[in-house]
């Protein structure tokens, strides 16, 4: 991690989109702009929260420890805050976040976020709203985890990451992630994500390059998925 010379547009998250306008020289004079390197944590669970991180380029996974595996709970993108997790009265992170590419990322102190949500009431309405948002796909993914098959879990991973990230210029999903990635974020392991890919791949759902997966039949891969939850 070092210092980034060049600072934000405090236009791009979710912090400068939603405070009124007189806030901003606020944030621009309390927020610190870091870069970081792929593979580095910002933070780890259990760690004593310090503050919010809001991604300025980059993409951040937010993990958490599952028996001896790890479980994906998200993507964070441009624009996505990660650490709100740690709000509450024990100020601590109950999940860890690593860079999966070279991120910039502002830095927002506790005290100064706290003050932010006291003064702008459409963030704070914002913050609210993503909770309730974030508390559903949560409650979701562990439903699915429990009751669906895993191809079916694996489809819906696929259409979520296309659904978050978009598509390249080659139509495949836009972020680079390793079958063991994929596989934390589908709850199951990297040898099943492995063969599913694979017969994925052969019935033509997808198709496949190193990293790279473009979804071919994207009602196909939907219907999967559809008759996987029943």
């Amino acid at each position: 991690m070092k210092k980034s010379k060049i600072g934000c547009d405090l236009q791009s998250c979710m912090l400068c989109r939603s405070c009124v306008k007189e806030w901003i020289p606020a944030i621009e004079a309390n927020r610190q702009t870091f870069l970081y390197k792929k593979g580095t944590m910002l933070f780890e669970e259990g760690e004593p929260m310090l503050g919010m991180f809001f991604v300025y380029e980059g993409t951040i996974k937010v993990h958490k420890k599952w028996g001896e595996k790890e479980l994906i709970m998200r993507f964070a993108k441009k624009g996505d805050i990660v650490g709100h997790r740690g709000l509450g009265n024990e100020l601590t992170y109950p999940v860890s976040a690593t860079v999966l590419e070279p991120s910039t990322v502002c830095f927002i102190s506790n005290e100064f976020f706290q003050s932010t949500l006291k003064v702008n009431h459409d963030f704070l309405y914002t913050l609210m709203m993503f909770f309730a948002e974030e508390l559903k796909v949560s409650e979701r993914k562990m439903r699915n985890m429990a009751h669906m098959p895993v191809k079916g879990r694996i489809a819906n991973a696929l259409m979520l990451l296309q659904n978050k990230f978009g598509k390249t210029e080659n139509g495949s999903i836009n972020i680079s992630l390793s079958r063991q990635d994929l596989a934390s974020y589908a709850g199951t392991t990297y040898e099943t994500v492995f063969r599913v890919l694979n017969e994925l791949e052969e019935a033509g759902y997808i198709t496949t390059s190193e990293k790279e997966i473009v979804i071919s039949n994207e009602e196909g891969l939907g219907a999967l998925f559809s008759e996987a939850k029943g």
